[in-house]
């Protein structure tokens, strides 16, 4: 199991760039659309770290991990089938991938397929 991108959803994004750079070493790049307008840095190992703003007046700050898949239809079936609630089907974003939010056990698990 590899984290693939890690999400941070925050009010106030300009702070918690500045907590990752100082505490992680982290290099922020500028808003990036395919990714919700998430401020993006590419650890070594090619894990993405994103933070940005809510994108919607529903959404609350939280902190949602992506783990890397082979194939996400499948893992998403497996998933629905298991008893988890589809929050988001598979989705194309951009040229980074597919991603798809699963809900079991009250959280949300994100799941990514990178090509």
């Amino acid at each position: 199991m590899a984290v693939h991108y890690l999400e941070i959803v925050s009010n106030d994004v300009d702070t918690l760039t500045g907590l990752y750079q100082r505490i992680h070493g982290l290099s922020f790049g500028p808003p990036d659309p395919d990714l919700g307008q998430a401020r993006v840095a590419t650890q070594a190992d090619g894990a993405l770290v994103g933070i940005r703003k809510p994108l919607a007046a529903h959404e609350q700050p939280i902190m949602r991990t992506y783990l890397a898949v082979e194939d996400i239809e499948q893992a998403v079936k497996k998933a629905e089938d298991s008893g988890a609630t589809i929050a988001y089907p598979p989705t194309r974003q951009g040229d980074r991938g597919t991603f798809a939010i699963v809900i079991q056990g009250d959280v949300e698990h994100g799941l990514w397929h990178r090509a």
